[in-house]
């Protein structure tokens, strides 16, 4: 190995060990406060369910310590490349905060969660602060050695000590550099594995048992399976749409246009006359054939994105509907033709059943999740069980791992919550 190389390869390992030092110092100074407050918070929120406050709040608080544990998940991955696996259970289709909240609290990962924040307040600090430790500890002796031991000895009457060695002398100064250099050594080795040890405690207290991750992956079975049924059911309906519709009518179209053939020279205003049926067999079927392509995957989806699909789909409603669209971006293409179909489905409940005079949809992303939220003034009761349309718009949303929850009391108005976890380019 030659000498250049040898020097990268020091260069290297400064640099990691003092990234290492500056990501302890952030987890133990920016983000360790927000484990305490996390953690208190839980607990007072749990506390108060009996009293019927801590239903309102526990999903609130929850939702928070599970993005402080996600947030630790990702740093996990993005500093060491640690992956964390998390097997939160979806929540549940209800808007009921103490349904919500007992879902919650039948949940392994909640208690998991705050188990986590409870040892981080502690061990994850100590494991956290080592490697800062390991690099400015160090920094401190040979800042002793070069003149400083004046300074912290000056009128204190006694020697200032360094790890176990008394610094009252230069030649004593000498010695606490020569043992910060030891422990700079041993920083150069262990500062990167003292980071990586944080992350590995966070692991062991995060991530699911077997059990929990073979249940996920039996929802997951379920949900892709609903995907391909649907699937095959819009296949089903394309067919038959094709066959009863549009093709019908261009079968008619070609009929009538053989017999203009025969009929041109013999009767020729019988033969205009079918003609002119003909032009307004092709008129239907290509207005067929749009709707039907409409119904696929809308060109306005694919063109504007989700929130002027859903303006334009609002525009066709015979209620008065108002769209409030808040997306800094664009999701994927089947998450984008998922949550359009699943509003499209109960704007439609909605004009068929609620007797509603006036829509409200509201779209926007947040917390990593698509949530839209569609609001009618109507005479309430919607229902997600089965045969309503609401229960093929969850079996829709699962596919992406999205839920449905809907609050319609008897009188209205109905409010149907949807949110499908993405992210926005």
């Amino acid at each position: 190995m030659n000498t250049d190389t040898k020097r990268r390869e020091g260069g290297s390992r400064a640099r990691d060990m003092m990234l290492a030092a500056v990501r302890g110092l952030v987890l133990a100074v920016a983000v360790w406060p927000w484990t305490v407050a996390a953690y208190v918070l839980a607990l007072v929120s749990i506390a108060l369910v009996p009293l019927g406050i801590g239903a309102v709040t526990t999903p609130w608080v929850m939702t928070a310590v599970r993005a402080l544990a996600d947030n630790r998940r990702d740093l996990a991955e993005r500093w060491c490349g640690i992956r964390i696996p998390s097997a939160y259970r979806p929540p549940p289709g209800t808007a009921n905060p103490f349904q919500r909240t007992n879902a919650l609290l039948r949940d392994p990962a909640t208690w998991r969660d705050l188990r986590w924040l409870l040892v981080d307040m502690v061990a994850g600090l100590m494991t956290a602060l080592l490697p800062v430790v390991l690099v400015l500890y160090p920094v401190e002796g040979l800042a002793l050695a070069a003149g400083l031991w004046r300074v912290v000895t000056d009128g204190s009457g006694g020697a200032y000590w360094y790890g176990f060695v008394p610094v009252d002398s230069q030649t004593a100064a000498v010695g606490a550099g020569a043992l910060a250099v030891l422990l700079l050594v041993v920083a150069d080795r262990y500062a990167v594995s003292a980071l990586r040890l944080h992350f590995r405690l966070t692991g062991a207290l995060l991530a699911p048992s077997q059990a929990e991750l073979a249940e996920r992956v039996r929802v997951l079975t379920e949900t892709r399976r609903d995907a391909v049924d649907t699937s095959a059911a819009e296949l089903r309906r394309i067919e038959r749409d094709l066959h009863d519709g549009a093709q019908a009518r261009l079968v008619a179209m070609g009929m009538d246009l053989g017999t203009v053939e025969m009929l041109v020279d013999k009767d020729p205003e019988q033969a205009k006359q079918l003609l002119a049926q003909a032009r307004q067999s092709s008129a239907e079927a290509l207005a067929e054939l749009r709707d039907l392509v409409r119904g696929i995957h809308p060109p306005v989806l694919a063109e504007r994105g989700l929130g002027d699909a859903v303006r334009a789909l609002a525009l066709r409603l015979p209620i008065a509907t108002e769209v409030a669209v808040d997306l800094p971006g664009r999701a994927e293409a089947p998450v984008e033709s998922a949550a359009y179909f699943a509003v499209s489905e109960v704007l439609t409940n909605a004009v068929k059943h609620s007797g509603a005079e006036r829509v409200w949809v509201d779209l926007h992303h947040t917390d990593g999740h698509l949530r839209i939220c569609v609001t009618d003034n109507g005479r309430g009761g919607a229902v997600t069980g089965a045969g309503s349309g609401l229960a093929g718009v969850e079996r829709r949303l699962g596919t992406f791992d999205g839920v449905l929850a809907v609050s319609s009391p008897a009188g209205g108005p109905t409010m149907v919550t949807m949110e499908i976890p993405c992210a926005l380019s």
